[in-house]
């Protein structure tokens, strides 16, 4: 159960990824009303997503990187900047959701192409993640999330 939510969430990130690229596939083809229902799945399941990680943070802990101390520096640049992007990406997605449902389509229309753009950034690089810490390596401990993602490699760089 500890390394199956992590890719349960994983998959719920992809899907949601596919279910924004199609939406923006319908849109560009002037399909607004299958759009919106693309976007609505694609919300449902980044929310699922958020959910499941959220859980296993909460009740499992965080996974730390479990790879070679030479590699462990670029995952954390690499973790912090997929966090980055993953937060960007979230807020920017309930302002399009909010523009779209309000019909304030000009700023939906304006952001849209950039909220895309970083949702898939982080979705991509959130897989790469799961890959890193699960597939590619072993698994590192289970810990606090503060000491999964910057502890180690503090640890590692001073000593």
């Amino acid at each position: 159960m500890e390394y199956f939510l992590p890719f349960i969430s994983t998959v719920f990130i992809a899907i949601s990824a596919v279910f924004v690229a199609v939406g923006w596939v319908l849109v560009a083809k002037g399909h607004i009303e299958t759009h919106k229902k693309s976007m609505f799945w694609a919300a449902v399941f980044a929310v699922i997503f958020f959910a499941t990680y959220l859980s296993r943070t909460i009740f499992i802990g965080s996974t730390s990187f479990g790879g070679p101390d030479d590699v462990r520096l670029y995952y954390t640049v690499f973790l912090v900047f997929h966090i980055t992007m993953a937060t960007i990406a979230a807020v920017l997605g309930i302002i399009q959701l909010t523009t779209g449902y309000k019909n304030k389509l000009r700023a939906h229309k304006k952001l849209g192409p950039i909220t895309s753009v970083i949702w898939f950034i982080s979705s991509v690089t959130g897989i790469a993640v799961y890959l890193l810490l699960y597939i590619i390596y072993p698994p590192g401990e289970t810990t606090n999330l503060f000491d999964a993602i910057i502890g180690a490699s503090i640890h590692s760089f001073i000593v």
